[in-house]
């Protein structure tokens, strides 16, 4: 099994940020999968008492998930050239700043993409 991203396939602004982490990701490392996935609760019973208006989910191999600006730092380790600074998410006070970034994304995701089918495009 390989690391699983799972978004909001829902939020257009999610789905651009996804299509960019792809275009970098290393091949093969990750699988990306929208949360409205059919059997996605069934594969990843963990994930069924998630409220993913947090954030999108990084399900380690292990079972292990990572939330939000988390989940972003564990697919970033994937990612040709930002993965050579993820280290900074490891300085003290990094990772609370980072959190609080991802928050005010996630809560403003709605505004922050855009609305129709091709503005998407």
């Amino acid at each position: 099994m390989r690391g699983v991203v799972v978004f909001d396939g829902d939020c257009s602004f999610c789905q651009g940020q996804i299509r960019r982490m792809r275009r970098l990701t290393i091949p093969g490392r990750f699988e990306f999968v929208a949360r409205q996935t059919d059997g996605l609760e069934d594969r990843f019973p963990m994930l069924r008492a998630d409220e993913f208006s947090t954030g999108m989910r990084y399900v380690a191999e292990d079972g292990a998930v990572s939330v939000g600006a988390d989940a972003v730092y564990q697919v970033a380790r994937g990612m040709r050239y930002v993965r050579r600074i993820t280290w900074l998410y490891r300085v003290p006070g990094a990772r609370l700043v980072a959190r609080a970034m991802y928050g005010w994304v996630a809560r403003n995701r709605q505004r922050l993409g855009p609305t129709t089918r091709a503005a998407r495009r």
